[in-house]
């Protein structure tokens, strides 16, 4: 089938305005910080798209978004996809003893950052808690070698300045992660001047309390660019095929050295299976292998929604 242009069809605003880049979401306008240091807020509808860390064109209240270099989008447990940011470096992954993430939610994290191109992080708060012990070690321990691993305590103000060397290269990050677990108080510590709510923990499930309620996004004062994100619980893979869904999960990374027998393989039953060998020789978790097939049921699930299978 050929494309053929509808005359009538309006061509798109061309724009030569003020360049600068969206810094919050607030609904029906974004904030916008232009070169010259000047923020201001511009309409915008809801269904825009628009997302922190856009570069925009403004000129007489039209706001145009230029090409994106990265995006970071999950999918939430309604199946609906969620935009977090645009332009990242960095997608900093953010634990605790207390509130628990689970293996599964870093997975996930990791996933979406490599997809994009991005470069995952894993920042561990609350070091000063009583509950990071062995058993938290041991959970750190499976992404050991796959990723940074960053050990910080706000509470403290210890292990600080690597997170301030590593946006100090002018990089771009994010922060992820449940609700809870001190994103917030990390970013304040980091560029206090952002003054950021935030919450308590819920002492009776140890859930945080949602604190952020827009992303926004925070110029550091020893360089580069920080955006603080709303907590969630869920984070599905969206832009990534099912195929290619082991060659981003990280607990594979030195199986897939080992080619499978067949070069399709999902490794999830397929004879000559790599992954599954090294699941019987007991190289790779249970847990591991389940959060693996999840992730890829949902893929599956989605690619046959949208008519890709």
């Amino acid at each position: 089938m050929s494309a053929r242009k509808n005359s009538k069809t309006k061509e798109p605003v061309q724009l030569s305005g003020e360049p600068g880049t969206i810094v919050a979401h607030l609904g029906v306008a974004v904030e916008v910080a232009f070169e010259d240091g000047t923020r201001r807020s511009v309409r915008v509808k809801r269904s825009s798209g628009h997302v922190v860390g856009d570069r925009v064109e403004v000129q007489d209240e039209v706001l145009r978004r230029l090409d994106r270099n990265s995006l970071i989008e999950r999918r939430d447990a309604m199946g609906a996809v969620r935009t977090v940011a645009a332009n990242l470096d960095l997608l900093c992954i953010v634990v605790a003893p207390r509130p628990a993430t689970t293996a599964g939610f870093v997975d996930r994290a990791m996933v979406a950052a490599r997809a994009a191109g991005m470069r995952p992080v894993l920042v561990v708060n609350k070091c000063d808690l009583p509950e990071a012990d062995e058993d938290f070690d041991g959970f750190l321990s499976v992404f050991e070698g796959h990723l940074p691993i960053l050990r910080v305590s706000t509470k403290l103000g210890d292990g600080l300045d690597p997170l301030h060397a590593l946006f100090a290269e002018g990089l771009r990050g994010a922060f992820v992660g449940v609700s809870g677990v001190g994103k917030s108080s990390i970013l304040n510590s980091l560029c206090p001047e952002a003054g950021l709510i935030v919450g308590a923990i819920n002492e009776q499930n140890a859930l945080g309390r949602h604190t952020t309620s827009v992303a926004t996004l925070h110029s550091l004062p020893g360089g580069g660019e920080l955006v603080d994100t709303p907590g969630f619980r869920d984070f599905g893979p969206v832009a990534i095929s099912a195929v290619d869904l082991a060659h981003h999960f990280c607990a594979f990374d030195d199986l897939l050295a080992e080619r499978c027998k067949f070069g399709n393989c999902l490794h999830r039953s397929e004879p000559g299976c790599q992954v599954r060998l090294a699941l019987e020789q007991g190289r790779l978790s249970k847990e591991r292998h389940e959060t693996y097939l999840s992730l890829l049921a949902e893929l599956e699930e989605q690619e046959k929604l949208n008519g890709w299978r």
